[in-house]
């Protein structure tokens, strides 16, 4: 095939991923009949039906099946490649963030990043899984705990206080470790630095679970500020909360604090090509007050 038969192969991916000619028709801007044709040209084409037609809807057959995920890679690929270089690639970042940090510490700062670089766009997604940048989906990554996939660039964003916070009422009724016993503990279950470390570090034996517990420190964060108990968290992500004296760490100076490295800049190698990358990992550990990395 010296020609691949793109518009048929469009119309086909439309189809196959709509279920039906008419919808695909309207995606493309094109008639159910000039679809239908489009396919079964595909069709004569492979020497091989796609589809199994049932009424108004379509569905593919096995064969279709194993086309459609070439097609649909290849078409992910095109669409990708097509941003990368096209001209708004420049000052696009697409960005993908572990939950917490971006909640709590990167969306405040969102407003002074744009205003220091003009015509920057962020496309921001939160989660706590890695993404795998061989699908180009996302340019960088603040990841929490080490980067688990393999030649990336990898740039620490720092040492992390974690220490007892609490609402400012709560505060005056604790002098030291053992006064934390007599309330709430708020437990931080994907937290890397676990009540019973903290415990452990300032020479008290760690009591069993009391208290309510959440998956995200945002929320154990929030639960705090709502005088539900006392959070172990990191005064980096509770900073506006501390700041506007909604929680207060009862024990500073009086306590011995975690701190940990949590949160890590990643991003492949290619990438540092990019602008916006580079201006991303250089205003990050500005902010940061860290050294700029070398790219």
């Amino acid at each position: 095939m010296k020609r691949l038969p793109l518009s048929a192969l469009q119309a086909f991916e439309s189809a196959a991923r709509r279920g039906s000619f008419r919808v695909a028709g309207e995606e493309l801007g094109i008639s159910p009949s000039a679809i239908s044709h489009a396919v079964r040209k595909l069709e004569d084409l492979m020497g091989a039906a796609l589809f199994e037609r049932e009424g108004r809807a379509v569905r593919l057959n096995p064969a279709g099946e194993a086309l459609m995920r070439h097609v649909a890679a290849g078409f992910d690929e095109m669409r990708q490649g097509i941003e990368m270089v096209g001209a708004r690639s420049v000052n696009l970042l697409r960005l993908h963030c572990a939950p917490s940090l971006a909640a709590q510490w990167l969306l405040p700062r969102l407003r002074t990043l744009l205003a220091k670089q003009p015509g920057l766009e962020v496309r921001l997604a939160a989660g706590v899984d890695y993404p795998r940048f061989e699908h180009d989906e996302f340019d960088a990554d603040i990841c929490y705990g080490p980067p688990r996939q393999e030649g990336l660039i990898v740039v620490p964003l720092g040492e992390e206080t974690v220490t007892p916070l609490c609402a400012p009422e709560m505060a005056a009724r604790i002098s030291g470790p053992l006064d934390l016993l007599d309330h709430d503990l708020i437990e931080s279950d994907n937290k890397r630095v676990r009540w019973n470390h903290w415990f452990e570090s300032n020479g008290v034996a760690p009591p069993g679970p009391r208290g309510s517990r959440f998956d995200r420190s945002f929320m154990a964060i929030a639960a705090a500020v709502d005088g539900l108990g006392i959070a172990l968290e990191s005064t980096r992500l509770a900073e506006r909360e501390i700041a506007r004296g909604q929680l207060v760490a009862p024990l500073a100076g009086k306590a011995n604090d975690v701190t940990y490295v949590g949160h890590y800049l990643v991003f492949p190698r290619a990438a540092k090509a990019r602008r916006a990358v580079r201006m991303f990992a250089t205003w990050i550990t500005q902010e940061l007050d860290l050294p700029t990395p070398r790219m």
